[in-house]
């Protein structure tokens, strides 16, 4: 295409118009930011809140919770002393309460979890079956999941299960003597235990909709070749909503290994009866806000952490051989 005179004019006028320093690509008014500076620096002041939030909620107080694992603080930083490994050396060798609270947790992650997960994925079956008011069913059922862990619950369970609670009020009426189930270090365990499976709600929702995603030809294949309800739930629903149980499993053992409110609650932040309800957390709690042992207690909550991310990534790990992706891997 010829190039006229005109244009020749009208580009010589463009260029003796434009401002000194100016560059192509460059906004008036950015002091020579281009668009994709600005395009990151609004994504940054869009982060800020929560990078304000990680950093000085999470990221640093967990530094300053390793640092002081290795003293002996205890509220005055005038007194604090270097003490190296002797928080860790007490804990696992001289704490008499330590190995106890250990037990404890694992007796209530290895119990409570898995039966809470099946009774959730138990539900999540039946409500699978197409019944009406779906809507209804899934937020009566979610609704403990919302309340189990608050205080008023937690109160509302000592009600229940003590001495002249509702439990022992339905057993006088078969004639059947109650006890105080809270109050026994046999049963008090249990109690934690029922509350929590009672909190089903949340993985049930999870297991419904994984449930809900199954592809219905399957069970139409193998129902022709004459597999039976309990093959196809085996075989067919289970496989297909493996990395549903593995999600619901890591997320309900790390909630197990972290719970504090219903047993601080119920025991009355005493841990007992005879240490039986005397959880990590709880003594955790105890050696920090009650001893003033900050620096033990930080300690303790760093064996926490590397216990339950060793936890965490054994299941992970486990996943190889049970986990069934939808492209036919595991």
């Amino acid at each position: 295409m010829a190039v006229t005179a005109r244009d020749v004019r009208q580009s010589t006028h463009r260029s003796a118009t434009s401002p000194p320093g100016r560059r192509p690509g460059r906004l008036p008014g950015t002091g020579g930011w281009n668009e994709s500076a600005r395009t990151t620096l609004a994504g940054y002041l869009f982060l800020s809140p929560w990078l304000a939030g990680f950093f000085g909620v999470t990221a640093l107080p967990m530094l300053a919770s390793l640092v002081l694992s290795f003293t002996n603080f205890s509220g005055s930083f005038s007194r604090m002393e270097w003490v190296g490994l002797e928080n860790y050396r007490i804990m696992f060798t001289v704490d008499p309460a330590y190995w106890g609270s250990v037990r404890v947790t694992l007796l209530y992650v290895l119990i409570s979890v898995p039966v809470m997960l099946a009774f959730a994925l138990t539900v999540a079956t039946l409500l699978n079956k197409g019944i009406r008011a779906l809507g209804l069913y899934r937020t009566i059922f979610y609704i403990p999941s919302l309340l189990g862990g608050s205080v008023a619950i937690a109160v509302l369970w000592r009600f229940v299960w003590g001495e002249s609670g509702l439990i022992n009020g339905v057993l006088s009426v078969f004639g059947i003597d109650g006890r105080s189930w809270i109050g026994n270090p046999d049963t008090a365990l249990i109690t934690i235990m029922v509350l929590n499976v009672w909190t089903f709600g949340s993985p049930m929702i999870i297991f419904l909709a994984g449930l809900r995603q199954v592809p219905v030809e399957l069970y139409e294949a193998a129902a022709l070749d004459g597999a039976g309800r309990r093959a196809r739930y085996w075989y067919i629903t289970l496989p297909s909503i493996s990395p549903v149980v593995l999600f619901n499993g890591i997320l309900a053992t790390i909630g197990g290994f972290q719970a504090f409110t219903q047993v601080y609650v119920v025991s009355g932040g005493t841990g007992g009866p005879a240490g039986s309800t005397l959880f990590y957390t709880l003594l955790l709690y105890q050696r920090a806000f009650t001893e003033l042992r900050f620096g033990y207690a930080s300690a303790m909550a760093w064996v926490l952490l590397v216990a339950i991310a060793a936890v965490t990534a054994a299941v992970f790990a486990s996943g190889r051989f049970w986990v069934h992706y939808g492209d036919g891997e595991k």
